[in-house]
């Protein structure tokens, strides 16, 4: 059985430092996309909000010619029972059959009015909802010119970074397989916990990379060591020296020359 070659904390420290790296890069890509996934997102709802309500609109202007043809036939009807009745009275026999078809006429006549004044109501009702088809009509036309802008500008960008953003988070997952799991979910704690993503940062100048505040002479030394893995008592960031940062920054830098 092949003995389990045994990983050196220099070497994990340099994978932790190009997994770092690496992230880096990929947080820089989709900082470029910046708002523009939700923006679009956004306004294609908002797109199909606006053809929803069109659809509501216009279904809706269909239901009240629908009931203005109805008003116009019972019209129609009335009038023919008015007339219908006006022949009867030529021929009654009392007064009690004359006044009973008149009756029925003014019934009609009644009818007829009402819906005569459902008629214009509707029409006002036509226009009124005419008037807000046209506003939503200029509002999607104005939405949906903003959302293919903002969905060429959002393709122009992944175009250009699409492919070295998936080729970066497949090396990031090879570089963590390198890596102790513990150490990795350290790692990804610390990220989650830091504003600009840095969990393991070099020292500069004699202080911790993103934190900012002075390493003691005597653990700077130790970091340069690279015998054990240390970290920043104030930010929790992993510390390596800037000497391996430098190295492992340039094989990085020929690395994703490569992937772009």
């Amino acid at each position: 059985m092949a003995k389990k070659v045994e990983v050196s904390v220099e070497d994990r420290l340099r994978a932790l430092y190009d997994l770092q790296l690496i992230d880096s890069r990929v947080d820089e890509i989709r900082n470029v996309r910046g708002e523009l996934p939700l923006e679009v997102q956004d306004l294609e709802d908002e797109v199909e909000g606006l053809n929803t309500r069109l659809e509501k609109l216009n279904a809706n202007l269909e239901l009240i010619d629908g009931e203005i043809s109805a008003k116009k036939n019972l019209i129609e009807e009335a009038k023919a029972l008015i007339k219908k009745y006006s022949e009867q009275q030529k021929n009654v026999r009392n007064n009690r059959e004359y006044n009973s078809l008149t009756k029925e006429i003014e019934f009609q006549e009644l009818e007829i009015q009402l819906a005569e004044k459902h008629i214009k109501e509707f029409k006002v009702q036509i226009e009124q909802k005419k008037e807000i088809i046209s506003e939503t009509k200029d509002r999607l036309k104005d939405r949906q010119t903003h959302l293919k802008h903002k969905r060429s500008e959002l393709d122009a960008i992944l175009a250009e970074t699409e492919k070295e953003e998936l080729a970066l988070i497949k090396k990031s997952e090879e570089y963590q397989e390198q890596i102790d799991k513990r150490l990795v979910e350290a790692y990804h704690r610390i990220r989650n916990n830091v504003k600009n993503g840095l969990a393991v940062v070099p020292i500069e100048r004699g202080a911790s990379g993103g934190s900012f505040f002075t390493i003691p002479p005597q653990v700077q030394v130790e970091i340069a060591s690279r015998k054990k893995v240390i970290t920043d008592e104030h930010s929790g960031r992993i510390l390596v020296d800037a000497a391996l940062a430098e190295e492992q920054k340039e094989k990085m830098q020929k690395l994703f020359a490569k992937l772009n």
